[in-house]
């Protein structure tokens, strides 16, 4: 899961001898359009073979999740009495995934950004989300990764308050792509972001078996706290759980909030994995994040006394 910031969560699992890594975000700013030609690759897509690498890929995430499943992680029940947590909690969760990045900008999946809080990054306009799917998509495939996207577009919208739809041809581009489709989606990214960097482009279509989707988020040149775009990549060799979790993911981070906290529970901004799924602890912070009452371009301690009344009344406590 990523935006135009990157992050990587890496966690050794007991007992199943893999290394998991989640999701990364990367934030860039958007370069200046200029008028692309239609790519070839994109004229006519079908479902095509797969490679044996894309096979073997599948095979992996499918013992994947069945070994986080079995552990009791890549929970959906979204939390319950074993996960309780306060307001000052859930303040201290927004403050942390709100202002802060895991990785740095521009640096890739490999450099860590330096501790310090940036500024509050959101989409000031409507956010459209399309989809696109590579060739080596099955078509029954297609038509579930369609449901599962618009049923979590609803969510979204409906939590933030924010203007958040399915469109056509949108600006939040979400990316069902396998290991045979790099060259497709090569073009597509062209196509659909004008002017993306080599160095952005190495980024998404190089991932290490360890990274399953990334979100990418781009701003303008004049307002680097103000997203105008994003593009998130989910492996379309994912199994149903780990593919829907990546939905959930990406789709959130790339809203704006772009890092991930040990501490956050229950939620799926934690690089633990114990969810799967969006929680109810993690709507509140995305209901936060959309508050009039907080700015874009706030620094973390102008905006410590807003979010903490917005914690308080989340949680129905008194002021």
């Amino acid at each position: 899961m990523t935006r135009v910031r990157t992050y990587i969560d890496a966690v050794a699992l007991a007992g199943v001898g893999v290394l998991l890594a989640g999701c990364a975000m990367i934030q860039q700013v958007e370069p200046v359009p200029t008028p692309p030609s239609r790519p070839a690759a994109l004229v006519v897509p079908g479902d095509v073979p797969r490679s044996l690498g894309s096979e073997q890929l599948t095979r992996y995430y499918g013992r994947l999740q069945a070994d986080l499943v079995a552990q009791g992680l890549l929970r959906t029940d979204g939390g319950g009495p074993d996960t309780p947590y306060t307001a000052d909690v859930l303040a201290r969760n927004f403050e942390r995934i709100a202002f802060f990045d895991e990785y740095a900008q521009g640096a890739g999946l490999t450099a860590t950004s330096r501790d310090t809080a940036g500024k509050l990054r959101r989409w000031s306009g409507p956010v459209r989300m399309d989809i696109s799917f590579g060739n080596s998509v099955p078509t029954a495939r297609r038509d579930q990764d369609r449901a599962s996207v618009r049923n979590y577009v609803r969510r979204l919208a409906r939590v933030t308050g924010h203007p958040i739809s399915y469109a056509g041809q949108g600006n939040f581009h979400v990316l069902f792509m396998s290991e045979d489709d790099t060259d497709q989606m090569i073009a597509l990214l062209r196509q659909k972001v004008p002017n993306i960097s080599d160095r952005t482009l190495e980024v998404i279509t190089s991932l290490p078996r360890s990274i399953h989707c990334l979100v990418v988020a781009f701003s303008g040149n004049d307002n680097p706290q103000n997203y105008t775009r994003a593009v998130a990549v989910i492996r379309a060799e994912h199994p149903d759980l780990i593919r829907l979790s990546c939905i959930h993911e990406e789709l959130a981070q790339g809203l704006g909030l772009a890092n991930d906290s040990p501490d956050a529970r229950p939620s799926i901004f934690n690089d633990d994995d114990e969810f799967a799924l969006l929680t109810s602890h993690d709507e509140q912070l995305l209901s936060m994040l959309y508050d009039p009452r907080l700015n874009q371009g706030m620094d973390a301690d102008a905006a410590r006394p807003v979010i903490r009344i917005l914690a308080r009344e989340l949680m129905g406590q008194q002021l």
